[in-house]
């Protein structure tokens, strides 16, 4: 009899505390709605400047180079393949068609020779490209469009569908890139998208805040080529990744040890 008296009061002492603790850890796993909603503070102002973004050509990219001028005859000794055809090429045979920066940072087209690509704009390459074939007397009036094939982002971490992701804009914004990854999922950290980029040789680290507006002028606001997208998980997927680390878990336990311990009692 004394035993049971001892037992049943601890037992009601005991309660409370498994009650508090599953609370206290409750709350810790808890997201505010500011975590989760991009653009928390409102767009930005439309009078805010804009620039649009530039890529440069870099080594190891692949980029096509369409010739044309008023004669289309003419300007078929200087394509990879005849101009009129290029159109109906898609996926991985139109990187087959373009030429391959080396790591001197040149191309070499046919008849015109080699060409210093690396460090230029798209619209420089054009450019140049055009200069040359009407100073060295080969075309006059030529039209000259330069794209580059294998421009490609990787997405790491808490999104849907992780991996990495060919383009082919010249303007790709991070929100674009997000949403071909299919979002963010519910446990991915919106206020800091780490971003790693490569570009004239120099590597650099950006992180932003999807929850602000802030970042609309951020020089990670468009994707680069070659650009990495890393979300980390928020603190409840880290402890979702231990067996007594989500709180669900750690009700499911004690349920079960409050329940052995009163059949036991019963007996």
């Amino acid at each position: 009899m004394q035993y049971q008296i001892y037992f049943k009061v601890k037992i009601k002492k005991f309660i409370p505390v498994v009650f508090i603790v599953v609370f206290i850890m409750s709350l810790t796993s808890c997201a505010t709605k500011k975590d989760l909603l991009y653009l928390n503070g409102g767009a930005p102002s439309s009078s805010l400047p804009f620039k649009w973004s530039e890529m440069y050509i870099q080594p190891n990219d692949i980029i096509s180079v369409k010739v044309t001028t008023e004669v289309p005859e003419l300007a078929v000794a200087y394509n990879i393949t005849n101009p009129l055809l290029q159109n109906n090429v898609q996926g991985a045979q139109m990187q087959l068609q373009g030429y391959l920066v080396s790591n001197q940072g040149d191309i070499n087209i046919p008849v015109l020779g080699v060409q210093k690509m690396a460090g230029l704009t798209l619209e420089q390459a054009e450019k140049q490209i055009q200069e040359s074939l009407v100073s060295k007397g080969f075309l006059k009036n030529p039209v000259v469009v330069c794209r580059l094939l294998n421009a490609k982002f990787t997405v790491l971490g808490e999104v849907k569908s992780p991996g990495t992701y060919t383009f082919f804009e010249n303007n790709l914004t991070l929100l674009q890139a997000l949403g071909l990854a299919g979002d963010l999922t519910i446990n991915g950290i919106r206020k800091k998208v780490t971003i790693i980029r490569t570009e004239k040789g120099v590597q650099t680290y950006g992180s932003i805040d999807l929850t602000k507006s802030d970042w609309f002028t951020s020089p990670y606001y468009f994707i680069k080529p070659n650009d990495v997208i890393i979300i980390d998980p928020n603190s409840a997927k880290v402890k979702s990744a231990g067996v007594v680390g989500n709180a669900g878990n750690i009700i499911s336990i004690i349920s079960v040890l409050m329940s052995s311990f009163l059949i036991i009692k019963s007996l």
